[in-house]
């Protein structure tokens, strides 16, 4: 096992990372003693070539093209590494972090291009809701009788005693007036602006 020596000039990378307004107080990145227990608990480590520990790793020895790496965009964020880490350190949230600042060069916009439909569906209907540009791939991943839900809902909530689902306009254009004013349109607008 390597020894990872920190040197004060070679922070830059670390010091992004751990003063981001996303990171937790206690994320843990010093601690992190390389024993690969985030990878190989990690669900994106088994089926990628995603490797926490060796993002973690990379941050560390300030490692700026962790951020261009496109093995960051395997991480599935349900935060495992964090729950087995012995150091409590983050690797989710830091490869979060990492995912911003590739985002902020630009070269992240392509990995997240494709989930603009969401934000259309959120701002068109209030609340979250898979995207009608999706539905071929959930009958495919799900079966037909996805299609048979997603036609039958209101009459399937009316059964079971639910109200619906479809907000009134007026909340829709409170949602929408709430999107507009904290940046998430004029941002929605930024990433389809993107293209392959």
């Amino acid at each position: 096992m390597k020894t990872i020596k920190l040197k004060k000039d070679s922070l830059k990378l670390i010091d992004d990372v751990t003063n981001d307004l996303k990171a937790s107080p206690d994320l843990g990145i010093y601690k992190c003693v390389q024993c690969g227990m985030c990878t190989s608990i990690c669900p994106g480590a088994s089926q990628t070539d995603y490797d926490p520990r060796d993002m973690v790793r990379r941050v560390l020895e300030d490692d700026v093209t962790v951020i261009d790496d496109d093995s960051i965009w395997n991480c599935f964020s349900c935060y495992t590494c964090n729950s087995v880490c012995p150091s409590g350190n983050n690797a989710s949230e830091i490869n979060q972090i990492l995912r911003q600042m590739s985002i902020e060069k630009g070269e992240g916009m392509l990995k997240i291009e494709s989930f603009a439909a969401y934000g259309d569906s959120f701002m068109e209907l209030g609340v979250g809701s898979i995207p009608s540009k999706f539905f071929d791939v959930m009958v495919k991943d799900v079966g037909p009788d996805y299609m048979t839900l997603k036609l039958e809902i209101e009459d399937i909530r009316s059964e079971l005693g639910l109200g619906s689902y479809i907000l009134p306009e007026k909340d829709i254009d409170e949602v929408e007036a709430i999107l507009d004013n904290s940046g998430f349109k004029k941002r929605l607008e930024r990433i389809k602006g993107c293209k392959k």
